[in-house]
């Protein structure tokens, strides 16, 4: 059975955030992921952590902006990253900085560097938005560009500073039905990227709920990458709504006895986080309620 962690951003809404962490123990889970822990007070979250036993193993980089107060504005505003903007490269590195400082007190060893969207004078230069990078023949992502340049080299910047605080660099192709010119979307354009900064410390957040929406063969890409080393971290949704993993078109179970065997044979020893909208919504228990899938596989294992 994977190791789960509950998105703390997503699940228990029905709770005030720094509750959720004793909700997410009390219902089995030994660690939690984060998607902004930034509006939030850092030493009462450190002491949640501790008093209920939990790991922290992701959060995310602000949407924008430059200081704690900022990212709700931002999110609000429609950021989501802007570590392709050639304009905001003074904020992409205020807001890595305030990430870094989060996962040092947090103890989270996975930073997910949000790519952001295209910035509107650059769209034009994209003919079919659903997958806004030029492709060559074998799917990889062009290196040509001041957006992928400048996203290749704030990801350098970060991962070597995230490097001497032992922490993971993670990328995430999303799809552009939920995040309409997302600059990262499809697996083969995330780990060309990787291949091309040539680090250790850069690998992929495989979301299968957005590798289902914009290209599918889950599988097979779980059995072409996961053993590379290059997958970093799981998240799992039902498809195509967005709630439990059991809700939807995507077989989750096949894929978990999947990531089990691989992660055997490749000592692989990361998370899958529990990224998803309760169906039930925030009624109190809705979480609870919705975790009937994690209880079954903890009794099967």
């Amino acid at each position: 059975m994977p190791k789960f962690c509950a998105n703390l951003s997503m699940l228990y809404t029905e709770y005030p955030y720094l509750e959720r962490f004793e909700q997410a123990r009390n219902d089995g889970f030994e660690a939690v992921e984060s998607l902004f822990p930034y509006e939030h007070d850092l030493t009462l979250q450190v002491s949640a952590l501790k008093d209920c036993g939990l790991h922290q193993v992701l959060i995310n980089t602000p949407p924008g902006g430059f200081k704690a107060q900022d990212v709700t504005q931002a999110w609000a505003s429609g950021d989501r990253g802007v570590a392709c903007d050639p304009a905001r490269v003074a904020e992409f590195k205020a807001g890595f900085d305030l990430a870094l400082s989060h996962a040092k007190a947090l103890g989270s060893q996975r930073i997910h560097v949000m790519a952001g969207c295209i910035p509107g004078e650059y769209r034009s230069q994209f003919v079919d938005p659903s997958a806004p990078l030029a492709q060559t023949s074998s799917g990889a992502a062009s290196t040509q560009g001041p957006l992928l340049d400048t996203y290749l080299d704030n990801l350098a910047w970060s991962a070597k500073l995230a490097k001497q605080e032992g922490i993971t660099v993670l990328i995430e192709p999303i799809n552009t039905r939920d995040i309409p010119f997302y600059f990262l979307n499809r697996q083969a354009q995330a780990h060309a990227v990787i291949d091309a900064l040539g680090v250790d410390n850069v690998k992929v957040q495989m979301d299968l709920y957005h590798c289902q929406i914009v290209e599918g063969d889950l599988s097979r890409k779980i059995s072409q990458y996961m053993p590379t080393g290059s997958i970093g971290h799981f998240q799992i949704a039902g498809v195509p709504d967005r709630h439990e993993p059991d809700a939807g078109e995507v077989f989750y179970s096949a894929l978990f006895d999947l990531i089990d065997q691989i992660a055997v044979d490749t000592a692989w020893s990361g998370w899958v986080g529990c990224e998803y909208r309760p169906r039930l919504g925030a009624v109190p228990g809705a979480t609870s309620q919705g975790l009937g899938w994690f209880k079954a596989l903890r009794e099967s294992h």
